[in-house]
């Protein structure tokens, strides 16, 4: 007896097109491989999922977002890499140099007071303008997924206005506007990779860390700095890119699909991000780390020269808009 699959070609092909439904209904989705560097656990990877189960519901079974968690792809520059030359469909996260350094704009410090002025921001004409970039290169932005605000943790003394910064040995990520603005607070930068974090702060390679709170609970670094300064000082995005050609070439129902799932995930996970802020925070003083919160002015003025900087490398205009829309966001 032949297998049931073996049976319906065969008479596939000896009955002609009457019975062609039959070898659609045992053909395989359409996979998408979307890797993050984010963990399995992670806020990030649980809005994957929720945008695989969208996907699938939408196109009814016809596109499979298979994920990579956890950097099993690489790096976050790896997977930009990765997305570029299509051996990626999809990735998320910070790195976006290779893609379009203008979307660096969006962290410029104290541009934003909170997640209400983010999202206002981007879902408005400057925002949207700004998701835009990338497709010159190769790149499609499906949304952006909070990275979140980033605050001052400290070993020793905690950090409430610019001259704590002076001379400080601080682990940042290689991101050009993070450098600059430690630069210009007087800050010792030390771009260390996310991994070696905790090691190097107890090894005292740095003495302090400027972390995502959610980074900071996580990778417990609370137990080698555990003086935490709420500054909210920069806010930085992990972006949602696809790989242009991969998606164009997808009919314009699935398309459609994609971008829709994406939309709702995005509206999805800016749902939970209070909670969460709010639960990690109450974990954090319940372990006894010593929390504050600092006074902006005193930095914002400080970090007045970075606008000068990237509006010479990006250009003063965008700049300029970017800072009038954000404002008229509060």
């Amino acid at each position: 007896m032949f297998p049931t699959s073996l049976r319906h070609l065969v008479l596939a092909a000896c009955l002609g097109p009457a019975l062609s439904p039959l070898t659609l209904s045992v053909a395989e989705a359409a996979k998408l491989r979307l890797a993050h560097a984010s963990s399995n656990d992670s806020l990030i990877n649980k809005a994957a999922q929720e945008f695989q189960r969208k996907v699938s519901e939408k196109t009814g079974g016809e596109l499979e977002i298979v994920i990579f968690p956890d950097g099993q792809l690489g790096d976050e520059d790896p997977i930009v890499e990765g997305v570029g030359v299509g051996s990626i469909d999809i990735g998320l996260g910070g790195s976006v140099d290779a893609i379009e350094p203008r979307l660096n704009v969006v962290s410029l410090p104290f541009l934003f007071t909170g997640n209400a002025s983010v999202h206002a921001f981007l879902d408005g004409p400057v925002g949207q303008e700004i998701m835009g970039l990338g497709q010159d290169r190769g790149y499609v932005m499906l949304g952006a997924l909070d990275s979140g605000f980033r605050q001052f943790a400290s070993e020793k003394t905690a950090i409430a206005k610019p001259a704590d910064l002076e001379g400080l040995k601080i682990r940042t990520p290689p991101n050009p506007v993070i450098l600059a603005t430690m630069r210009q607070l007087g800050a010792l930068a030390e771009a260390i990779p996310f991994g070696q974090v905790y090691t190097s702060l107890q090894a005292n390679v740095v003495s302090a860390v400027e972390p995502e709170i959610r980074d900071y609970y996580d990778s417990k670094w609370y137990e080698v700095a555990g003086k935490l300064s709420i500054a909210n000082y920069i806010w930085t995005a992990n972006w949602w890119f696809m790989n242009k050609d991969k998606l164009d070439a997808l009919p314009a129902e699935q398309q459609a699909a994609l971008k829709e799932a994406a939309s709702e995930t995005v509206s999805w996970y800016r749902g939970q991000l209070d909670a969460t802020y709010t639960r990690i925070l109450g974990e954090l003083k319940a372990k006894g780390i010593e929390v504050s919160n600092v006074d902006a002015a005193p930095f914002r003025t400080a970090v007045t020269p970075v606008y000068d900087e990237f509006g010479a490398e990006w250009g003063a205009d965008l700049v300029a808009r970017v800072r009038a829309a954000a404002a008229s966001a509060q």
